[in-house]
């Protein structure tokens, strides 16, 4: 193993100024996402969700993007996931993209909604066949047997709904992180990053800098 205090490097593609973040936070993670697209980075839309219980544990995984308006960050899970159950006891969560090829990250806290019933039958409706049914296969999160349960499970699936057209579980949808915190960091130089930041004060997006 590698000594880990070895482990550096220096980051120089770009900077960012107060007047490249503009006023509007969704609009610089538009431009940021499409920039990561356009990079043809693995899983640009993967960003690191942060949830605690009932209880104050913390606990992280990675989710997949899904949904972007001004209301704010989409995904959909199963309701009865750890996740689900933590965001019902305490809908503040927080969630990182990190696109180190670009040299940037962006830091988001708010609170999670579930979304409409409508907005999940949209979304579960164009998910590939294959998807669909792994979401009335798995009990997320739950203990199983082992693999054979879940391939058991799916060949279950495919016998009930012959027609290739399951409906949507009612335990499995769409959350919307509505953040009140959203922070971009540009990788810089000798560790002298740029951090942006964007607070939510009486509905108003105010900016500020932060030391890195």
């Amino acid at each position: 193993m590698a000594p880990l205090s070895e482990l550096r490097r220096d980051y120089t593609l770009a900077g960012l100024t107060e007047a490249d973040a503009g006023g509007d936070p969704f609009a610089l993670f538009r431009i940021w996402f499409d920039q990561a697209v356009a990079a043809k980075l693995n899983e640009p839309n993967a960003m690191i969700l942060a949830t605690v219980s009932a209880g104050g544990k913390p606990s992280a995984r990675a989710v997949l993007l899904k949904g972007l308006d001004e209301r704010g960050f989409t995904f959909f899970t199963n309701y009865d996931s750890h996740k689900g159950r933590d965001i019902d006891a305490n809908p503040a969560v927080a969630a990182v993209f990190l696109w180190d090829e670009l040299e940037r990250q962006i830091r988001i806290e708010g609170d999670c909604t579930r979304s409409t019933s409508e907005e999940s039958d949209a979304y579960y409706g164009v998910r590939p066949l294959g998807s669909r049914l792994g979401a009335w296969a798995s009990p997320q999160s739950a203990v199983i047997p082992g693999r054979e349960f879940l391939e058991a499970e799916h060949a279950k699936l495919l016998a009930r709904f012959p027609d290739g057209d399951p409906p949507r579980p009612e335990n499995w949808g769409g959350y919307r992180i509505v953040p009140h915190t959203i922070e971009r960091w540009q990788g810089r130089t000798s560790r002298l990053h740029d951090r942006i930041r964007f607070r939510l004060v009486d509905g108003v997006w105010v900016k500020d800098r932060l030391a890195p």
